[in-house]
C-alpha cells in the first residue's frame, strides 16, 4: 500500500501555498538572471559573472519553477477529482 504524505486535504492545500511561493520566487529569479545576462552582454562587461553564466542560471531557475508549477497543478487536479468523487 502506498504511503500517504498528507493526512487530509487541508494539509495538502497549506503545502501548496508554500510551494507556490517558491515557484514564483524561482520564476522571478530566472527573469532577473536573464535580464542581467542581457545587460552584461549588451554592455560587454561582467556583472559578477559572465553573461553566459547568467543565462544558464536563468534557464535552471525557470526549469525549477516550471516543475514546481506542474506539481502544483497535479496536486490541485487530484484534490478536485477527489472532491468530485465524494459528491
Amino acid at each position: 500500500m502506498a504511503k500517504r504524505h498528507w493526512e487530509d486535504r487541508e494539509q495538502l492545500k497549506a503545502s501548496l501555498g508554500s510551494s507556490g511561493m517558491s515557484a514564483h520566487i524561482c520564476w522571478f529569479l530566472g527573469i532577473i538572471f536573464a535580464i542581467l545576462g542581457v545587460i552584461g552582454d549588451a554592455a560587454n562587461a561582467t556583472l559578477g559573472l559572465e553573461p553566459t553564466s547568467w543565462f544558464l542560471l536563468a534557464i535552471v531557475a525557470l526549469l525549477v519553477s516550471i516543475t514546481m508549477f506542474f506539481g502544483m497543478g497535479l496536486a490541485w487536479y487530484l484534490i478536485t477529482t477527489d472532491t468530485k468523487k465524494k459528491e
